[in-house]
């Protein structure tokens, strides 16, 4: 009998993507990862009131779905925060197989905090929820997914980090240049000299905590950006502040130089290591594995 090994997964967004295409090895499984990538990019583009369809969700959704096929994509309806909560569609499940495991992706809103509740024993999820609920802080940063597990307190969760996907986006020092001695690196030690306002995100506090570590923050006060338009914008009116970038772009264009990237904001694979099983065990080497047919028949 085929063993099927269910995998928390997040719902829309490249955190999702990231995982299909780690999954997408064969031309069968890379079509399914294609349609629900496009299916889900289009629902974006509805909610962004980029794209007015002629039909409304319900008639999408109906259109989306193969009752008469149990493995094919399944969509569901959530509420969105936009005015009037309107409904959105976003991925719910899909099932394939990989040398002879059924794997069973699972939609949900927080697939960390599914694992933390022994709902699965698999899952994906932003490396950032991890720091932000049960890393330990401590007086030394944290700077890379390697180092997350042995902050964490085993008596606290059975979640561990398995691997990141490498879809990164980097928590990274950003600051004015004025600010900056002649010659002075923009790092965690220039931090720990600093005296002043840190610009983040008010979601990112524990975070930017976690990975700069407590004594870089003994003379620092975090300042929020308070409704501005652009992250960047507020830390540059901050003076110093950190924040996600891939290419700087935007910092640059503010005047901003940048620092030391602290920490990778990367969709990792994580385990409830109280539900591994000898599948799970299997799929685990396989979706951490950057040839997963190969892991599969080890």
């Amino acid at each position: 009998m085929t063993q099927t090994v269910r995998v928390a997964v997040p719902r829309k967004g490249r955190p999702l993507e990231a995982v299909l295409e780690r999954f997408a090895t064969t031309e069968s499984i890379a079509q399914v990862a294609d349609d629900i990538t496009s299916t889900l990019r289009f629902e974006k583009s509805v909610t962004k009131a980029h794209t007015h369809p002629e039909h409304d969700v319900y008639e999408r959704l109906a259109e989306y779905s193969d009752l008469a096929d149990p493995t094919a994509p399944e969509y569901t309806l959530l509420r969105d925060d936009r005015d009037g909560m309107p409904r959105r569609i976003v991925f719910d499940s899909v099932v394939f197989e990989l040398d002879g495991v059924n794997i069973h992706l699972v939609g949900r809103e927080e697939p960390f905090r599914a694992l933390r509740t022994h709902e699965f024993g698999l899952g994906f999820d932003s490396a950032d929820l991890v720091l932000e609920e049960v890393v330990k802080l401590q007086p030394d940063g944290l700077g890379s997914i390697d180092d997350v597990n042995s902050r964490i307190d085993p008596m606290d969760t059975d979640v561990r980090v398995v691997s990141g996907l490498g879809d990164t986006v980097y928590h990274t020092l950003m600051a004015d240049p004025e600010i900056l001695p002649p010659g002075a690196d923009l790092d965690r030690d220039f931090v720990a000299d600093y005296a002043g306002d840190l610009c983040i995100s008010p979601r990112y506090e524990r975070l930017v905590e976690a990975v700069l570590g407590t004594r870089c923050l003994d003379d620092v006060t975090f300042a929020y950006p308070n409704g501005a338009p652009e992250e960047e914008a507020a830390i540059a009116d901050a003076g110093l502040g950190v924040y996600l970038t891939m290419t700087g772009s935007t910092a640059r264009e503010h005047g901003l130089v940048l620092g030391e990237h602290l920490f990778p904001s990367e969709t990792v694979l994580m385990e409830n290591v109280a539900e591994a099983t000898p599948a799970a065990e299997t799929v685990k080497r396989a979706i951490s594995s950057p040839d997963i047919e190969t892991a599969l028949t080890v």
